[in-house]
């Protein structure tokens, strides 16, 4: 069995290109649907009851669509309303959390990871969690990095302020010794060389993105839900506020323009 069907993915707000971004290289037969909750952003410090309505209200939206599969594109979404979504609906349904925790245990020799994220998903310890599941002594270090979302979507990539965030960042982070650290957040990649070069060749970074496009493709595989060979792939984005902005900004996420942003109205899909 195949689906040509698409693949729907949300966020808060454009972070979750990049997994989009990860999904289109890896899987290029898969059409996919993204929906950016642009009118809601940020989520990163908003509570847990008022995220998992927000993802449910999208979820509901993503289906009316006709999607096989639901990634929530957002840390902070999958730390709080990832359960909540898998008891409520019935397609396959992944989230950013578990394939990046997953893949710190696999990289780090030590036993000393460091995440950094929103206030949000460091303050629900998801990463910690997820983590002592596979592996209960493994040290883990959180580091909530707010200055680093509004960074990178100003493209201050290489400004000098950059580095001096960073550093501030990363410099208890890696006192504690870790020789592994993830990045938990979706805006994060774009600032991967800068992470790395302040980070150190002794530190591996985990980048969720390609992490939860690797589970992605394994989960459409046994569920004999891949793309038939040959169907054309289809992209289509949608908004619940302001496309031009989420088009200016989200095309550096996306590393290509994004034509034909669509806005709806999220609150009718109570």
């Amino acid at each position: 069995m195949t689906s040509p069907l698409p693949i729907g993915l949300f966020d808060s707000g454009v972070g979750g290109l990049t997994v989009m971004r990860e999904v289109s290289k890896q899987l290029p037969n898969e059409s996919t649907l993204y929906f950016g909750d642009t009118a809601r952003v940020p989520y990163g410090s908003k509570s847990r009851d008022v995220i998992t309505r927000f993802s449910l209200e999208i979820a509901q939206f993503l289906l009316q669509e006709k999607v096989k599969m639901i990634v929530v594109a957002c840390n902070t979404a999958s730390a709080f309303s990832l359960a909540a979504l898998r008891s409520r609906f019935d397609v396959p349904i992944v989230g950013v959390i578990e394939p990046g925790a997953v893949a710190a245990l696999a990289a780090t020799r030590s036993g000393r990871v460091g995440v950094i994220g929103t206030e949000g998903t460091i303050e629900s310890q998801a990463y910690t969690e997820a983590i002592h599941r596979f592996k209960p002594e493994t040290k883990v270090f959180g580091q909530a990095c707010p200055l680093i979302v509004p960074l990178v979507e100003e493209g201050w990539l290489e400004k000098p302020v950059a580095l001096e965030i960073v550093k501030e960042y990363l410099t208890p982070l890696l006192a504690n010794h870790i020789d592994t650290l993830v990045l938990g957040c979706t805006h994060y990649p774009l600032l991967k060389n800068l992470l790395s070069s302040v980070a150190g060749t002794g530190v591996r970074l985990i980048d969720s993105a390609e992490e939860t496009t690797h589970v992605v493709a394994r989960e459409l595989k046994s569920l004999q839900l891949e793309a038939p060979a040959g169907t054309p792939r289809l992209r289509r984005f949608f908004v619940s506020d302001a496309p031009d902005k989420f088009e200016k900004i989200g095309q550096r996420f996306l590393g290509q323009p994004i034509p034909g942003v669509k806005r709806v109205d999220i609150s009718q899909w109570p």
